[in-house]
């Protein structure tokens, strides 16, 4: 058996991971580089508590708006491609920030703009990053490589604030802006590097954008597992955004500090992080995932209770530290449960969605306590965001986050019947799918249970319109129907049924005597003619 230590680093074992990660963590050094100068940069502009909110809300209100069509782009386009591109414009943009403020000519309208651009760029990147994961390492190695993902972002949180105050008290504020210009070149090296994921041929047509936003949203209502993990996360987010907002607030008001102290909380935020992610593997052999996102809320109100009291620099410190392992405990646990509630066909959408909640959360979190503080105080603020934690932890307290049992693999137990040949996408006739089931009245009570299931399922990938009817006269005949919305359109349904569906089919086929299925394209009266 290996040991946890050891299984926890084994995807760093694989050249296109450890090359993928590497050049990542070159870039996030940069990013929260960019962070750190950002806030300093806006309470030498403005130290109004809704100006320095409105930088941590200019950085994650982009995900919330883009992340959605973004996991669309990247589920039907070449992710690899679009990592390129992406990085390409988010370094223009850091190289203006640069130059604005090495000329001292940046104004907060250009600070905010910049900000939401490379926010932007952040919200094409994460989807499409989190969906190429599972394509690069093992099955039983991405537990790993989700952590090792939040790793290298804490170890550049840990890195990447204690340089940026160090420049920008020995050298200038231009500096960390400069340094995440070209942090950029890292990532588009390393993605020009790698050769791009292997895909089965499809001779299916690529869904439109609006087409596969639709297909994912509809996958998600229809995801017990996702909207769970959907709900904790946004019950968590929320309030744990209120010490990120305040942060430079705390170090420059409360603790009377400068960009060095500021540095060094965010550093030591880092510091946390990566001492959470290196106790991750063995936490997670001990405990649930619910267990540890309670444990992760735990420590979150303890630190902000710790900042809305303290007025020294060492308790601050103690406390980004064990803000830095709650957090990592806690993002990690959610992006695992994310990831094993998502098929690959879907993944970067759900991701998307995930992403959207996370950095809505985040930013409308923001907002509402930098108008708390702005009109009470700082410590108001986080006080209150405590509280919340605590409150809304009791509501969500049993909805469940374990999804170590759910197999979304590929099944490829169904296949298209003959009278139903292949349509391009252009061909929008609507399908009607019609199944006949003979039941025994012994079995009737777990069929229509079994039917539930199936409702759920055809729904789920890409059905509308479906119910279940008796035949009339009948005791043991019933009929169950749904409407597709093209012939292509269900041939991609056939193609996303997983073995978890495959065992629910199983389960039908045993205890009915017939099943019969017939399909029906729509058809115009007026026109004489299949629509």
């Amino acid at each position: 058996m290996t040991n946890p230590q050891s299984s926890a680093w084994s995807p760093l074992r694989n050249r296109i991971f450890f090359v993928l990660w590497m050049a990542t963590l070159f870039s996030n050094i940069g990013t929260w580089m960019n962070d750190v100068g950002a806030g300093w940069l806006m309470t030498n502009l403005s130290p109004d508590p809704v100006m320095i909110a409105a930088i941590q809300a200019m950085t994650t209100l982009p995900v919330f708006l883009l992340a959605l069509p973004a996991g669309a782009i990247a589920d039907i386009f070449d992710k690899r491609k679009l990592l390129i591109v992406v990085n390409i414009m988010m370094f223009f943009a850091a190289a203006l920030l640069a130059v604005l403020v090495y000329f001292n000519v940046v104004s907060i309208g250009w600070l905010l703009l910049i900000t939401f651009i490379l926010g932007s760029g952040a919200a094409f990147l994460g989807p499409a990053w989190q969906a190429i994961v599972p394509g690069i390492v093992a099955p039983h190695e991405l537990k790993a490589g989700i952590a090792l993902n939040s790793m290298g972002i804490n170890i550049s949180r840990a890195i990447g604030p204690a340089l940026a105050g160090m420049l920008i008290s020995q050298v200038g504020l231009y500096l960390p802006f400069m340094l995440n210009a070209l942090s950029f070149i890292a990532i588009i090296v390393a993605v020009w590097w790698w050769k791009g994921e292997k895909h089965k041929e499809n001779t299916l047509p690529a869904e439109s954008v609006v087409a596969a936003m639709i297909s994912g949203l509809r996958y998600a209502r229809y995801s017990p597992a996702l909207i769970k993990t959907i709900i904790r996360a946004a019950a968590f987010f929320v309030f744990a955004s209120a010490y990120w907002a305040m942060l430079p607030l705390v170090a420059r008001v409360s603790l009377q500090g400068d960009a060095t102290l500021y540095g060094i909380l965010t550093t030591s935020i880092g510091i946390g992080a990566v001492a959470g992610a290196f106790s991750l593997s063995a936490l997670r052999a001990r405990f649930s995932s619910g267990i540890l996102v309670t444990a992760g809320s735990a420590g979150t109100v303890i630190v902000l209770v710790i900042f809305a009291v303290t007025t020294s620099k060492y308790p601050a410190i103690a406390g980004s530290i064990i803000a830095g392992f709650s957090w990592l405990i806690t993002l990690s646990t959610l992006m695992v449960s994310a990831q094993t509630a998502l098929p690959d066909w879907v993944r970067a959408r759900g991701l998307a969605l995930y992403l959207t909640v996370f950095s809505g959360s985040m930013a409308l979190g923001s907002l509402i306590w930098g108008q708390i503080a702005s009109h009470t105080s700082i410590t108001i603020a986080l006080l209150a965001a405590a509280a919340g934690i605590i409150v809304v932890w009791l509501c969500v307290l049993k909805v469940k986050i374990d999804h170590d049992t759910i197999n979304l693999s590929p099944s490829e137990h169904l296949t298209m019947p003959e009278e139903l040949p292949f349509y391009s996408e252009e061909d929008k006739k609507p399908v009607m799918v019609c199944i006949q089931y003979k039941v025994d009245a012994e079995h009737q009570a777990q069929f229509f249970a079994l039917m539930e299931q199936l409702k759920r399922i055809r729904l789920r990938d890409g059905g509308y319109s479906r119910g279940l009817f008796s035949v009339p006269g009948t005791q043991d005949e019933f009929m169950e129907a749904f409407m597709v919305s093209s012939p292509a359109e269900h041939h991609r349904q056939h193609k996303r049924a997983t073995v978890d569906d495959r065992r629910i089919d199983s389960q039908l086929n045993a205890i009915i005597r017939s099943k019969t299925v017939v399909h029906y394209l729509s058809y115009s009266v007026t026109a004489g003619k299949q629509k």
